[in-house]
């Protein structure tokens, strides 16, 4: 598997962090979990194609896991994708896709462009076959097998959120989605070959927003990630949705001081991140940064 971070922000808008994406390519087919804002540009600039993607998995309806979608859809209908794009999401996904293209968001952009020909003939693409997301096996093909994990981070009634295991016969990638630490996310993640898992804000940051009353319960600590990663014995680990606390923009830290403390920001946090998580986890590490690559 080649895996490629094409986002690896948090919610803010954030010039050096995409949000969150992540495309799994096995030989000539793309898997994409999650399609944060730019992430189909990313695609391109990674030298993805993003007619290769056979199916997208939405962990959560959040915006920074779903904005980039309606570029995706037209984009590859522009493009001329033949294939209808198939969409694993929670429940809620169908009313969400429902509105934005024929009859919905987009209904405009789509009427003008399908009276040319070359538009007409490849129109089921901009009605995405969506697929409910639920605990256990979701998805196999002839190369992937995906499983889905109930996660901790919206409360489930608004919107239940998931994590991601894929497996070829071989090789296991684990995503966290956006959660809280979890006692399960040990027995999901055993042994896997990579597990990549959310660390959105530094000890520092979660203490200011405890003191200031922001809540820290819907994510992980990297203390609590390197607890995860060692009990679960993974080969790789890699810290993302990056809560913008490594950022130098003056625009992203003013817009990141309700979260964190303007004096606490900059790269050298970077250093005190992988400090927490190898309290407890000695293996290889990085922090996600837009379009690392990783050969699994």
């Amino acid at each position: 598997m080649k895996v490629t971070l094409l986002g690896t922000g948090a919610a803010l808008l954030d010039p050096d962090r995409g949000h969150t994406s992540i495309a799994v390519q096995v030989a000539e087919k793309t898997y994409v979990l999650d399609i944060g804002t730019g992430a189909t540009r990313k695609m391109i600039e990674a030298f993805i194609d993003p007619l290769s993607v056979e199916a997208l998995f939405l962990t959560h309806l959040h915006f920074d896991h779903t904005a980039d979608l309606p570029a995706f859809i037209i984009g590859s209908w522009m493009s001329d994708r033949q294939t209808t794009p198939v969409i694993y999401g929670p429940e809620g996904t169908s009313v969400f896709v429902g509105h934005l293209f024929e009859g919905g968001a987009f209904d405009v952009d789509i009427t003008a462009r399908a009276k040319y020909p070359q538009r007409q003939s490849n129109l089921n693409v901009l009605k995405p076959d969506v697929r409910m997301m639920q605990p256990g096996g979701i998805f196999e093909d002839d190369r992937l097998r995906v499983t889905a994990l109930p996660v901790d981070h919206i409360p489930p009634e608004i919107c239940p959120c998931y994590g991601l295991k894929l497996e070829t016969d071989t090789k296991t990638v684990v995503f966290s989605g956006d959660t809280t630490a979890l006692p399960e996310m040990v027995e999901f993640a055993e042994g896997c070959d990579l597990l990549i898992h959310e660390a959105t804000f530094p000890e520092a940051a979660i203490q200011f927003r405890a003191d200031n009353g922001i809540g820290t319960f819907s994510h992980t600590s990297p203390l609590e990630l390197g607890r995860i990663a060692r009990d679960a014995g993974v080969k790789n680990l890699i810290a993302t949705h990056i809560g913008h606390w490594d950022s130098t923009n003056p625009i992203v830290r003013k817009l990141a001081a309700k979260h964190m403390s303007v004096e606490i920001m900059g790269p050298e946090l970077i250093e005190q991140v992988v400090d927490d998580i190898r309290q407890s986890y000695v293996g290889p590490i990085q922090i996600a940064k837009d379009l690392t690559t990783i050969y699994v």
